[in-house]
């Protein structure tokens, strides 16, 4: 029993295994504060949904750009080391927030966001990995599940701040009225939103610096940072050829750009909804966020019961079953058009995709040992699905109308092909896992 809560050098599991998973939750908040801020750009700036993405082609090429040298880094030094690198990096990026506002411009914001995803790669590729190492192998996936059961602990946090202290306290004007003002009016209330927006990015890199002083602070285990020669292209070579992870990485790609299309365009497919049916659009747009909260209750609590239901069940098999049932829902998502159950279509995806994202790093890092250092690079690139198919979704949306149906019900056959490669490695990996 000793050996599986101390690690080789005699430093108990337990605190780091808490501490780490603290940090699932930071990058939680800043994923889901973040997927709102898409319609918050797009409206104090004046601009299309396809330009507002930006944001999400920064936030999540933050997360392609680093995630190698994080590898790089963390195999050279230490878990510990990318952990509190990935920390500076998070907090620089969240504290630009306040120089940007200063320009009145919408670029400086994506140059914050980016630098402070190069911080949440760090951080994601020395976490998942570290989690994985906290003791035995068998129980590793079912370890990482539970560590990552507190990320979307974060994103409710992230998303009732966004609703509360962002959305709610932008000035009401829609869309339509900011495109009626003079340079001067528009700049007066752009500034004024822009001092709104920043005010809970400015607090979160407060804390996530206090975070990196207690962690730096802590002794952590290093039983899984004994190698540090960088062999890397042997080493990639060597990783590429499991078919496991191969295909881990082509799935994850696609499971990040569903789930930021989901959790993203839940406002712009509400706001669809609700102003149909007479409601104003700043109404709506709260409204939609209350949902988007209510998926994120549900996939958090999916996710506990989901890590249970793995002490039974092979993570493969599961996640094809999931992914199967998450197909069902974005085809309601679809074809309800302008009807209340494409929005309750919309939530239950949630609870769908709860358990995808570390089962399928779990599944593609088993048998890794040290290399899964830079295996976990791949998977965190692989983020880069969240960069890429989004702006794919809002260039649909953009067109308003297709095939005599709303553009945003059409978008929504993204996620459902994502779902397609889902069920197809978990179907292939029913039995491996």
């Amino acid at each position: 029993m000793k050996e599986s809560i101390v690690s080789k050098d005699g430093v108990s599991y337990l605190g780091p295994f808490i501490l780490i998973t603290a940090c699932f939750a930071l990058w939680g908040f800043a994923n889901d504060i973040t997927n709102p801020m898409v319609k918050a750009f797009s409206k104090i700036f004046r601009m299309s949904v396809t330009d507002g993405t930006l944001v999400q082609v920064a936030f999540y090429g933050g997360y392609f750009a680093m995630a190698f040298p994080a590898a790089m880094f963390i195999r050279k030094y230490t878990y510990k080391a990318g952990v509190l690198l990935g920390l500076g990096l998070y907090a620089l990026g969240a504290l630009s927030f306040f120089p940007a506002k200063l320009t009145g411009d919408y670029h400086p914001f994506l140059l914050a966001y980016f630098i402070m995803t190069c911080g949440l790669s760090f951080l994601e590729t020395s976490c998942n990995p570290y989690i994985l190492s906290m003791g035995t192998e068998e129980t590793a996936t079912r370890r990482l599940n539970l560590a990552q059961a507190f990320n979307p602990i974060g994103s409710l946090m992230g998303m009732y701040v966004a609703m509360n202290f962002i959305q709610n306290k932008l000035h009401p004007m829609d869309t339509a009225e900011r495109a009626q003002l003079s340079q001067a009016e528009f700049e007066a209330v752009r500034d004024s939103d822009l001092s709104v927006l920043i005010a809970p990015y400015l607090v979160i890199g407060v804390v996530i610096f206090i975070m990196l002083l207690v962690i730096r602070a802590t002794r952590m285990p290093r039983n899984a940072d004994q190698s540090t020669s960088i062999d890397f292209i042997p080493t990639l070579k060597r990783i590429f050829t499991l078919k496991r992870y191969r295909y881990g990485v082509l799935t994850q790609f696609f499971y990040v750009g569903a789930q930021i299309m989901c959790w993203t365009f839940v406002i712009q497919y509400g706001t669809h909804l609700f102003t149909s049916q007479g409601m104003e659009e700043q109404a709506a747009e709260v409204l939609s966020q209350k949902y988007n909260i209510v998926a994120m209750i549900i996939f958090c609590v999916s996710r506990f019961i989901c890590t249970f239901i793995l002490r039974y069940v092979k993570p493969g098999k599961l996640l094809m079953v999931l992914a199967v049932a998450a197909l069902m829902l974005t085809a309601g998502v679809i074809f309800c058009v302008e009807s209340i159950w494409g929005m309750y279509c919309l939530v239950g995806v949630s609870a769908c995709m709860s358990l995808m994202f570390p089962t399928i790093y779990g599944i593609a890092l088993k048998g890794m040992g040290d290399d899964a250092k830079f295996g976990a690079a791949g998977l965190i690139m692989a983020i880069l699905g969240g960069s890429v198919l989004p702006p794919l979704q809002a260039s649909i949306i953009d067109c308003k109308t297709l095939f005599g149906m709303p553009a945003v019900n059409v978008s929504f056959i993204l996620p459902f092909i994502c779902f397609v490669v889902i069920v197809i490695y978990g179907y292939n990996m029913r039995r491996e896992s």
